[in-house]
């Protein structure tokens, strides 16, 4: 009987006790359905009013210069909402930026007071969040301009435009901005929030905006003053053994992959032997290389190469279209008639670096001549070392001089120097109170010579350093690495002014050696050749003179190659050479320099056959975009300059990538995880 009353219908005065589990399961799905189904419908309704907007009619730009032509006018402007002013429940005021967030003109909402009236556009105006974006109509009405103090100067605020404001007719959302999205002046967005950093940081829009103006320009000034056309070359090259790591991507033929180029080297050789006279491109380039400041696994460089041409040739062009540049958009900044040059050897020895910093003084002289000779055999392991000695005015000050050099040799900046296997720095600090100027260290003679040849004054930093005596190989010595970390320190300290940013010396570094030994960078592949040496450059670059060529087959070390870099205060911006245009010679240097085995010369079977084919002379260069860029502004690292940049780590934190493959995507391209040692 039970069974029998539980299946007739129920009352409708009943109540549900007797439904099961099942019944229940269904009526909550049917009521689920129902109402997501109005969801989808209110959100499709919602998003068909955004797909057919008003265009703008003018532009706040357009307000700003010519205010007073637009009064009364009807318009429709496009933007951001921003800061809002209830004034009260009929009156309300607020800002829109415009579509570039350079300027702001203010919005006023009205209605009459009665209260059973509904205004959609001035409750609209009240309710949106801030950032929203939205089409406004309305009508241009002239504004007393605010007072003293309220137009915005600051550059790196939005210009508020004075003397219009618009009168609301109509406003139309086209997107929310979410509400848990918390947006202040104090808000510091992590690099997984790119979009917002980008957004709601001026300096970094305007670096991006600048970018693309100097590229722009450069196209154009090496185009309509040089004769360069401009060519693609592919993203998808072969694996070749130029000298750094690659990034392959494999195919879905097992076993084989294409390499991302490091640089398009050898397509635009490719290019000279093809007929084209001038090559340029802005071009994407990739390295799998150990991460930097200044340096990023995908970058960008102005490629340039010139058939018929010397380094010379390459190096007039570039200089001519650096100055260009300069005056074109750092008009205020001074540079010299004639950038400078210095060789290798020279920017070594003087400076310890071989992308020197001369702005900072502090050069460097070999000493261990006038030493003592117990106190050559003190300053570390090494048995007949160079000795170098440099200056650096910290302070005129001794004590505060010696603070310095206690907080410095505290901090983990002089880790490296305190552990350098060839010996500690010897510091002293010249004070004319004690005995020898504080030199007492180096004896009587030597203290009188290094006191005249450094011209020592009270509170000057001295210090000693040693190293192995032989031939300057690699981009740096202990003392020139020695010579940046202590001026950085000191303008942390506020001991030494900042750089002024108009103050730019540019420097040509040129005679490099054609190759260093492998044992000078022992974690960078090379060419993977058998007699322990690399070039100092590429493989393709040209020895400088017949003397170097004739240095080849005895004593390939000594060689100087025709390889040229620009330097501009203590960043390198690029460098280039005159390329080996001969196939035999190319082949030489591959197999019997380097020593490269059949397998590797192979890989260069390409450019061998373009070079037989009578290919001209021909010298080019790369100017590294990302860190010309970010030189010119001033910011220390090239991430400042790039839209999305990678982290320290070689990663895209926004995006995620890289990620991981999955055991499909390996099968698809016959991969396998190696077992881990």
């Amino acid at each position: 009987m039970a069974e029998l009353q539980r299946e007739q219908p129920p009352s409708r005065h009943a109540t549900n006790w007797f439904l099961n589990d099942d019944h229940l399961r269904i009526i909550n799905s049917q009521c689920l359905d129902a109402a997501t189904a109005l969801r989808h419908q209110s959100l499709l309704t919602d998003f068909k009013k955004t797909l057919d907007f008003s265009p703008a009619t003018c532009s706040l730009a357009q307000l700003a210069s010519n205010s007073t032509q637009w009064v009364d006018k009807q318009v429709t402007l496009h933007g951001y909402v921003g800061a809002r002013r209830v004034a009260n429940k009929t009156l309300v005021f607020a800002e829109l930026h415009d579509m570039s967030l350079t300027s702001i003109i203010q919005i006023v909402s009205s209605v009459t007071k009665n209260v059973d009236s509904i205004s959609r556009p001035h409750d609209l105006l009240r309710d949106l969040e801030q950032h929203t974006p939205v089409v406004i109509q309305g009508t241009v009405k002239g504004r007393q301009a605010p007072k003293a103090g309220q137009s915005s100067k600051d550059e790196s605020k939005p210009m508020i435009i004075a003397g219009v404001e618009i009168k609301l007719d109509n406003i139309t959302p086209l997107n929310a901005f979410p509400k848990d999205l918390i947006v202040t002046s104090d808000t510091v967005f992590s690099p997984e929030k790119r979009h917002l950093q980008i957004k709601h940081d001026k300096s970094i829009r305007d670096a991006l905006i600048f970018r693309s103006k100097v590229s722009r320009f450069v196209r154009d000034h090496l185009a309509d003053n040089h004769g360069f056309e401009e060519f693609e070359t592919p993203l998808l090259f072969k694996s070749t053994p130029e000298g750094a790591r690659e990034f392959l991507v494999p195919t879905r033929n097992p076993g084989f992959a294409y390499a991302l180029p490091q640089s398009p080297q050898q397509y635009k050789q490719i290019l000279m032997a093809s007929g084209i006279s001038r090559y340029m491109q802005i071009a994407r380039c990739f390295r799998d290389e150990d991460l930097r400041a200044d340096r990023q696994p995908e970058f960008t460089q102005v490629d340039l190469e010139m058939a018929f041409a010397s380094d010379e040739d390459v190096m007039r062009t570039v200089e001519d279209t650096v100055k260009a540049l300069w005056e074109k958009m750092l008009p205020g900044a001074a540079l010299s008639e004639a950038f400078p040059r210095m060789t290798y050897a020279e920017a070594m020895s003087r400076y310890g670096s071989d992308k020197p910093d001369v702005r900072l003084g502090s050069e460097i002289r070999r000493v261990e001549y006038m030493l003592p000779v117990d106190l050559v055999s003190k300053i570390g392991p090494l048995s007949d070392p160079i000795v170098e000695v440099m200056k650096v005015a910290i302070s005129d000050d001794p004590a505060t001089t010696r603070k310095f050099v206690s907080t410095f040799m505290d901090s983990p900046e002089a880790a490296s120097f305190i552990s350098n296997p060839e010996g500690q720095p010897g510091i002293s600090v010249c004070d004319s109170r004690k005995p020898l100027q504080g030199l007492q260290t180096f004896g009587f003679e030597a203290a009188e010579q290094l006191e005249e040849t450094l011209d020592l004054q009270d509170g000057d930093l001295v210090v000693l350093q040693a190293r192995k005596n032989a031939a300057f190989a690699g981009g740096s010595t202990p003392i020139g690495n020695l010579r940046l970390a202590l001026h950085r320190f000191a303008c942390k300290q506020a001991l030494l002014p900042p750089h002024d940013p108009q103050m730019f010396e540019f420097l040509w570094v040129t005679d490099f050696p054609l190759f260093t030994p492998t044992s000078i960078e022992p974690t960078e592949p090379g060419q993977g050749g058998t007699t322990g040496l690399t070039s100092t450059h590429h493989p393709f670059t040209a020895p400088k003179t017949a003397a170097d060529v004739d240095l080849l087959l005895e004593a390939p070390l000594e060689a100087k190659g025709a390889h040229y870099d620009l330097v501009l205060n203590g960043v390198e911006l690029g460098g280039g050479s005159r390329r080996i245009h001969n196939s035999l010679m190319q082949e030489f240097i591959f197999r019997h320099v380097l020593g490269m085995s059949d397998e590797r010369v192979g890989n260069f079977r390409h450019l061998l056959e373009v070079l037989r084919a009578g290919c001209p002379p021909h010298a080019g260069m790369a100017l590294g975009f990302d860190r010309l860029v970010a030189v010119m502004l001033g910011r220390e690292s090239v991430r400042d300059v790039i839209a999305f940049p990678k982290s320290g780590r070689g990663e895209d934190l926004m995006v995620g990538a890289p990620t991981r493959m999955s055991d499909g995507q390996m099968r698809t391209y016959g991969l396998q995880m190696a077992a881990k040692v």
